[in-house]
C-alpha cells in the first residue's frame, strides 16, 4: 500500500510564529484519598521534543497530563512551563496548549469545518475570513480539505483522529498533548498518525507530549520515553535502551511474552 504523501510542507507555521516551550515536572505527587496516583515524579521535556509517556493502565499517565493543562492540582511538587508554575495566575493563558483527546472529543452536531472554527470563534481570534483561512490551512495540512462539510458520524476512526489534530493546529500551539492518539486504529493508520506527530515536530517546532501504549509509535518517533509504573517513574531515556532492557519490569512491559502455562490473568489483583 503506497504511503500517503505528506501534505505538511504546505503553508507551514514557522517557529517564529509558534516557538516551542519546555516543560518541567518537579517532584510531582498526586493523592486521591488513600490512592497515590503519582509518586515524586520528575523529568524535563525540552522545547521541540517528542516525549512519549508510557506505562500500564492506571499507572498515572493521564493524571500527569491533566496536571500540565491545569485540570488537576498537585498534592506535592509542581509543573513548570517555560520556568513558570502552571498553577500560577496567567501561566496557562500565556502559552498556547492544545490537547488531542483519545476519543477525539468532536461535536457530532457540527461539521468538520465548524468543529475547527469553534475555538477561534468563541475566543474572537479574528474575523470570519481570517478564521476560515486558519481552518482551511489546518485541514489542508492534514489532507482533510475535502471533508470540511462532513459530520463526525461520516468519518472513519483515522479521519476523526486527523480532524482532532487539525483542530489543535488551528490554535497554532506551542505545546501539543496527545492522549492515546493511535488507540483503536489499524496498524497502517496508527503509523500515519505517528508520522503526522513526527512531522509537526520537525516542520513546526512544536513540543509534543504523547501518552501512549503504542510500542511502534514510541520506538519510531520519540526523542525520549518515560515509563510510569504504580505512579512512579521507572524509566527515562532514549528508545534504543528499551530494545533489550535489563530491568525485568521493563522487559515484561515492553516485550511481553504470551505464557500459556502460567497466564498473567491468574495473578492479577482484584
Amino acid at each position: 500500500m503506497p504511503a500517503m504523501p505528506s501534505p505538511l510542507h504546505r503553508n507551514p507555521i514557522t517557529s517564529a510564529e509558534s516557538p516551542a516551550v519546555g516543560v518541567t515536572i518537579e517532584k510531582l505527587s498526586k493523592n486521591f484519598g488513600r490512592l497515590q496516583a503519582l509518586k515524586n515524579v520528575s523529568f524535563d521535556v525540552e522545547p521541540g521534543e517528542i516525549f512519549v509517556l508510557m506505562g500500564p493502565s492506571g499507572s498515572g499517565k493521564s493524571v500527569l497530563l491533566k496536571h500540565i493543562v491545569g485540570l488537576e492540582l498537585p498534592s506535592a511538587g509542581r509543573v513548570l512551563i517555560e520556568g513558570r508554575d502552571a498553577t500560577a495566575e496567567g501561566t496557562l493563558e500565556s502559552v498556547r496548549i492544545a490537547m488531542v483527546f483519545q476519543a477525539g472529543a468532536l461535536f457530532n452536531s457540527l461539521s468538520v469545518y465548524d468543529n475547527l472554527a469553534l475555538y477561534p470563534r468563541e475566543h474572537r481570534l479574528g474575523t470570519e475570513p481570517v478564521i476560515r483561512e486558519r481552518v482551511m490551512r489546518a485541514l489542508q495540512i492534514l489532507s482533510l480539505e475535502n471533508s470540511a462539510t462532513k459530520f463526525p458520524s461520516e468519518l472513519s476512526g483515522g479521519m476523526k483522529k486527523r480532524v482532532a489534530i487539525a483542530r489543535a493546529l488551528v490554535m497554532e500551539p506551542q505545546l501539543m498533548l496527545y492522549d492515546e492518539p493511535t488507540s483503536e486504529l489499524d496498524p497502517v493508520m496508527a503509523a500515519t498518525i505517528s508520522e503526522i506527530i513526527a512531522t509537526l515536530k520537525d516542520e513546526y517546532h512544536v513540543t509534543s507530549i504523547v501518552v501512549s501504549h503504542d510500542r511502534e509509535l514510541a520506538l519510531g518517533i520519540a526523542d525520549r520515553i518515560g515509563i510510569l509504573m504504580g505512579g512512579a517513574l521507572v524509566y527515562l531515556g532514549p528508545p534504543a535502551d528499551l530494545k533489550s532492557p535489563a530491568d525485568p519490569r521493563l522487559a515484561d512491559f515492553f516485550h511481553p511474552q504470551i505464557d500459556l502455562k502460567n497466564p498473567r490473568f491468574k495473578n492479577l489483583e482484584t
